[in-house]
């Protein structure tokens, strides 16, 4: 996707999208809100605690990465190592070439999109098709998935309606019945003639092998159904000590991601099938990826691999509800991303340094955080990482924030600007006299200004015995 930095990016998006992605994430975030509060007593402490054990398990892959493998081995799986998206690749496709397999079929996966599976394996002779059915309406479209768990939250149901049309698959018909029951017709001669079905892992227990695969279409399930191989692509941050872990983060992912008390398919999958069993995949792989995430662990921003994909940042987030996921420039939009893809992006960290000022540090993003990242403190992190490396749109002297630091560094200029807020009330509320910011007035009304009165205020505040001034409480202003 060409390089557009986001403030840009949004002037190009109709109001419809815009409709969408906000009352989209509006009603699921607020769900997610209800949904917790309403089934614990004390939802921060259970973020805090699978915060907690995330941190935990990313501090040390070194010792469970190498149990894990020990663990899959042990259960019949074959694992492999991929360092590269390259490799990881070049690995699913060995696999097949290795049982001559030319079909295969997607559950969704972050990481396959993360390293450009689907590409690859095209360009390679091999049909790679998305079966969850919005990633499949991106793939159809040639299009991005913008939100981590809704891909297409940007389009709307006539837009589908029409795709659908060209695809082949029907007249025109935008009733959402209608286009579900066409993709699912569709799909399922799809998944009987695969000969690989690919998954990713929500989550790996250390302590059992097992991977937990979530959906809500159950797309998962019918891509190992008839299938006799199947690969797993897991990033090597996906995993947690032990099996009672789960309960912890399955309820969190799903009431995070879906607003839902329990994700409507929840697999574990311990190895291919056993003797005794009449179906399923008689040979698993597990591609284990890293694609750079060494290199974050090694980093200031190591919190980040905490997290389990559940989008909730992306919900809450103001400026994702704006620009939707596209503006990102990457499969990880959102706060999320714009932590991850400046870091995944290695040396080519300035091609996406503009993501961590696409914020506005409102915190809400921590709050909702189901494994309690710090995501505010990881922006102005990598902000400062801009400025040090002198990335492009990433200078702090560069306006508005260098009239902000000079005024804010100087204590006499802070006070005049106190002083010159009060006459805005008196003038018209769309008159700021820089020219540059005309535009922006033209389309804006500022609020009734009611700063500059908290030195008078402290100034009057009654001393307590020691001298000090008394508790914010004990007075009001």
């Amino acid at each position: 996707m060409a390089r557009q930095p986001i403030d840009q990016f949004v002037e190009g998006i109709s109001a419809e999208k815009r409709a969408s992605v906000y009352l989209g994430t509006k009603v699921t975030h607020e769900k997610r809100d209800k949904l917790l509060h309403d089934h614990y007593a004390d939802p921060d402490a259970l973020r805090r605690l699978a915060g907690e054990i995330k941190q935990h398990v990313v501090e040390n892959l070194d010792t469970y990465l190498p149990k894990v493998e020990a663990k899959l081995q042990s259960n019949g799986v074959k694992v492999h190592w991929a360092s590269t998206a390259e490799e990881a690749c070049a690995a699913v496709h060995g696999i097949m070439k290795a049982r001559g397999a030319t079909k295969l079929v997607k559950a969704k996966t972050m990481v396959s999109e993360e390293i450009g599976l689907a590409d690859y394996l095209e360009h390679r002779g091999i049909e790679a098709l998305e079966t969850d059915l919005g990633e499949f309406i991106v793939q159809i479209d040639h299009d991005h998935p913008s939100h981590i768990v809704r891909p297409i939250i940007h389009k709307s149901r006539k837009e589908i309606a029409t795709s659908f049309e060209r695809e082949g698959l029907g007249a025109y018909n935008d009733d959402p019945e209608t286009i579900t029951r066409r993709a699912r017709a569709f799909l399922r001669k799809k998944f009987l003639q695969a000969d690989v079905g690919l998954t990713g892992a929500n989550f790996v227990s250390v302590e059992s092998g097992r991977l937990v695969i979530v959906t809500n279409e159950g797309n998962s399930r019918f891509s190992l159904a008839a299938t006799k191989c199947h690969i797993a692509l897991v990033g090597i941050e996906k995993l947690v000590p032990r099996d009672r872990d789960l309960g912890l983060f399955l309820n969190l992912l799903a009431r995070s991601a879906t607003a839902q008390q329990l994700t409507v398919y929840t697999e574990f999958i311990s190895g291919p099938k056993a003797a005794a069993q009449p179906d399923g995949p008689e040979e698993m792989h597990v591609i284990f990826v890293d694609n750079r995430r060494t290199e974050v662990l090694a980093s200031e921003c190591r919190e980040i691999l905490r997290c389990i994909r559940c989008g909730a940042c992306l919900n809450v987030c103001p400026v994702y509800r704006q620009v939707s996921g596209h503006a990102y420039r990457s499969v990880y939009p959102g706060p999320v991303g714009a932590v991850l893809s400046p870091l995944l992006e290695g040396d080519k960290f300035a091609d996406k340094a503009d993501l961590p000022k696409a914020s506005s540090l409102c915190g809400a993003c921590n709050e909702v955080c189901p494994v309690n990242i710090p995501i505010p403190d990881l922006l102005l992190r990598l902000r400062n990482k801009g400025k040090r490396e002198h990335a492009p749109l990433a200078e702090a002297g560069s306006p508005p924030m260098g009239a902000w630091a000079l005024m804010a560094s100087s204590p006499a200029a802070w006070k005049t600007a106190l002083v010159a807020g009060k006459l805005m009330n008196v003038l018209p509320k769309t008159w700021i006299p820089i020219p540059a910011m005309k535009a922006w007035t033209d389309t804006r009304t500022l609020p009734e200004w009611r700063g500059g009165e908290f030195r008078k205020w402290l100034r009057q505040r009654p001393r307590k015995a020691d001298g000090t001034k008394g508790s914010p409480q004990s007075h009001t202003p």
